[in-house]
Order: C-alpha cells, then structure tokens, then sequence
C-alpha cells in the first residue's frame, strides 16, 4: 500500500492525513498483516470449530411477569408539564 492510496482513501471518507499520517497508517497495516500471517502459522488440523464459546447456551433472560403497575394518571401526576396523556420535556436536540 502506497501513501498515494491512503491519501485517497482518506479523501473519498473525508478525512485529510498528512504524509506522517499516512505511513503511520501503512506501518500499523503492515504490523497487522504480520500479525495475521503468525496467526495463519498455527496448525489447527483435528481442532473442531468453536460456534458458541460455551458448551450450553447461557441465557439469564427472565419472563415477563406483571407486577406492581400505576395507572396513568398516578403516572402523571408529578410529572411539571403533560399533554394530551404525555410528559412534555425541553426539546434537547437542535
């Protein structure tokens, strides 16, 4: 990968990297692709293929049970400022 490609990569997702950034790019790029040869070095023949990390499926889910439920007026009650069945608040986004 050349510095030419970075900058225009870069470009395309608008971003602007200078020379220096660029080859720290290529230099970390390069370091990964190491990194993975040393990974594709390692002999995995009669391993079997991991699907799930656990042997059994871990599910801490609980069912929905009703309990303990206002109405809507107790609901709204405390709220400073509610129209037609709703809490209004300030506008947070611009």
């Amino acid at each position: 990968m050349e510095i030419k490609e970075i900058k225009e990569l870069a470009n395309r997702i608008m971003f602007d990297v200078n020379e220096e950034e660029a080859q720290n790019i290529i230099n970390d790029f390069e370091t990964f692709e190491k990194q993975l040869a040393i990974l594709n070095e390692i002999d995995t023949d009669g391993v079997e293929e991991m699907i799930y990390p656990f042997d059994t499926p871990t599910s801490f889910l609980r069912k929905d049970e009703v309990s303990h439920v206002i109405d809507k007026e107790d609901a709204l009650k405390n709220a400073s400022k509610t129209k037609e069945g709703h809490i209004v608040v300030p506008k947070v986004v611009k």
